[in-house]
């Protein structure tokens, strides 16, 4: 095979699922060949029209779940949807047979949130961006 190099400055994100899918096959192949990771969604919608105007995305694998993404409308902060959501993905995540969950956030409010969730901190990559940190979290929802 035959191959080229190339520095794609906007990438289609196409490109990111060829990335993401070969890597999957690989370690489902060489590390668990019988691993299930399943995407998992809670959606917060509009009830006048059903349009999703936030949730959780995340998967379960590895017996863990991995949220990989929250977003609550500022218009609806302070009300425990946050929480309700992450709830609801654990929820099914234990159904998944999931022990743990893990996350990562940039943002001070929301590590507040998910302290008081009962997630700890294992990690902390500081001046992520300059003056502030990424931090990253983890749950345990059951016993193993």
């Amino acid at each position: 095979m035959t191959y080229s190099l190339d520095l794609i400055a906007s990438p289609d994100p196409k490109i990111r699922t060829v990335i993401l899918e070969g890597l999957r096959d690989f370690n489902r192949m060489v590390l668990a060949p019988d691993l299930q990771v399943e995407d998992l969604a809670v959606a917060v919608r509009d009830d006048s029209d059903g349009a999703v105007i936030g949730g959780l995305w995340g998967r379960t694998g590895w017996e863990w779940l991995t949220i990989e993404l929250i977003f609550v409308p500022e218009s609806l902060r302070g009300q425990g949807i946050a929480s309700r959501v992450i709830a609801m993905a654990e929820d099914d995540a234990l159904r998944r047979g999931c022990h743990s969950a893990w996350l990562d956030t940039l943002n001070p409010d929301a590590l507040s949130l998910y302290e008081g969730l009962g997630y700890v901190r294992f990690g902390e990559l500081k001046d992520f961006p300059i003056g502030s940190s990424r931090y990253f979290l983890q749950k345990r929802l059951k016993r193993i």
